[in-house]
C-alpha cells in the first residue's frame, strides 16, 4: 500500500486496539487491561526505525499509563471525549502534517479521525462502519497482534524490515550443529 511509506506517526485508540476490549473491574474498582507483547516490540521498532507513536484514548487508567511509559510513548492523550480535536496538537508535537500520520480505531468514536489522517487504519474486529471506512483493515483482531501487524507493515513499506530481522540474527546466532 502506497500511502504506508508516508507515515511518520502512528497514532492508537487504546481499548480495542492496543487491547482486546474487555475491561476487568476488581472488586477495589481498579481496572485490568491485557496487552499484547508483541505489538509492545512492533512499537519499540517503529520508534527506533524514527516512526513516532502516539496513543488518543476516550478512556483514562493507571495500566495505560504504565505500559505507554515503558513503552517510551510519551505522545499521550487520555479521557479524550474528541479525537479529532487532539489531531492537531498531536502532529505538532511530532512534527508531522496529518497526512503523514495513520491512526488505528475499532468503533465509531474514532471515524471523524479516520477521515482527517493520511491512512485509517481498522482492526479486523473493528465495528462494520469502521471497517467500511478505513483504508486498511488488519488480519488480526485487536489486542491480538494488529497493531504489530500494522508496524511490521510499517517497517517494510519504509525499508528497513529486512535491516529489523537480520539486527536479531546478529544479535541471536543460531547454534551450530557438528
Amino acid at each position: 500500500m502506497e500511502k504506508l511509506n508516508q507515515i511518520k506517526l502512528l497514532l492508537l485508540d487504546v481499548d480495542g486496539v492496543l487491547t482486546d476490549g474487555r475491561i476487568v473491574c476488581t472488586d477495589s474498582g481498579e481496572e485490568i487491561k491485557s496487552f499484547d507483547v508483541k505489538d509492545g516490540l512492533g512499537i519499540r521498532l517503529l520508534q527506533q526505525a524514527g516512526i513516532q507513536v502516539g496513543v488518543i484514548t476516550g478512556r483514562t487508567s493507571s495500566a495505560l499509563r504504565r505500559r505507554v511509559q515503558n513503552l517510551g510513548i510519551n505522545l499521550v492523550w487520555d479521557g479524550v471525549d474528541d479525537k479529532t480535536a487532539v489531531l492537531e496538537t498531536a502532529c505538532r508535537r511530532a512534527g508531522v502534517t496529518p497526512r503523514e500520520t495513520a491512526f488505528v480505531g475499532d468503533d465509531l468514536v474514532d471515524l471523524g479521525i479516520f477521515r482527517r489522517v493520511g491512512l485509517s487504519i481498522a482492526v479486523a474486529d473493528a465495528h462494520a462502519v469502521v471497517l467500511q471506512k478505513a483504508g486498511m483493515i488488519t488480519a488480526a483482531k485487536g489486542g491480538a497482534g494488529a497493531v504489530r501487524e500494522i508496524c511490521d507493515a510499517l517497517l517494510k513499506a519504509a525499508g528497513v524490515w529486512e535491516s529489523v530481522v537480520a539486527s536479531f540474527e546478529e544479535n541471536h546466532p543460531r547454534e551450530q550443529t557438528h
